[in-house]
């Protein structure tokens, strides 16, 4: 019990029980945002176009090679499928609880506690992964807006925009696309031809593949979702 006081009161832990407080206040307002429907949107709303619902056909532009490499890391993240207000709780939880995970290994190994900056720094990169896991397995069982009842089929035809991965004939990737009631959807495709097909790429759906699709370039213009 002591070395469990010790651990909770040493400086060097300080940052990761403030985490855990924050953590707790942001949970109860996400409660309370779920409970009156919609109080948190605009945090949702401050995301980038490119992972925004409302511009799910934006490309990156060829000049902003940063900010492409800031999308596809928010993408990973789950950024625009998962709420932005739970992905803070669940960070700060994460966070929090191996930042005094890893201060006790290290003070039971070592005999001491690892320097502030090092220890938010450490934490910090392990908690990454573990946010993207959890931030899977919460997609996976949240309401999503492509709970309109349709056929897949019906999204034969569409236009969507190329959101995780490489898609090429044996590989594919992640296409967010808009039903004709303007609801999205996320799905696998391959491309139909020899064209390779990155992140930001917009594309044709031209066929179905089992629950995958084949997509093609969508390199007409006049063609929109």
């Amino acid at each position: 019990m002591t070395a469990l006081w010790q651990l909770l009161n040493a400086p060097q832990t300080a940052p990761f029980g403030i985490a855990l407080m924050l953590m707790f206040l942001l949970f109860v307002v996400e409660v309370l945002a779920m409970l009156v429907g919609g109080a948190n949107d605009w945090l949702d709303n401050l995301l980038p176009d490119e992972l925004s619902e409302v511009n799910a056909h934006s490309e990156i532009g060829i000049d902003t090679v940063d900010s492409g490499a800031f999308i596809r890391f928010l993408s990973w993240l789950y950024f625009g499928k998962v709420p932005v207000l739970m992905l803070f709780v669940l960070f700060l939880a994460i966070f929090g609880l191996l930042g005094f995970i890893v201060q006790n290994i290290i003070f039971n190994i070592a005999g001491f506690y690892l320097p502030v900056f090092v220890a938010i720094i450490l934490v910090w990169m392990l908690s990454l992964p573990i946010l993207r896991l959890s931030a899977k397995g919460l997609y996976k069982i949240l309401p999503k807006d492509e709970t309109t009842a349709i056929n897949q089929n019906e999204l034969i035809g569409r236009i969507g925009t190329i959101t995780i991965g490489i898609a090429n004939q044996d590989k594919k990737a992640e296409v967010k696309v808009k039903d004709k009631y303007g609801q999205m959807h996320y799905v696998m495709a391959f491309c139909d031809n020899d064209d390779i097909l990155t992140q930001g790429d917009t594309v044709l759906l031209v066929a179905q593949k089992g629950n995958d699709f084949l997509a093609i370039k969508n390199v007409n213009g006049v063609l929109v979702d």
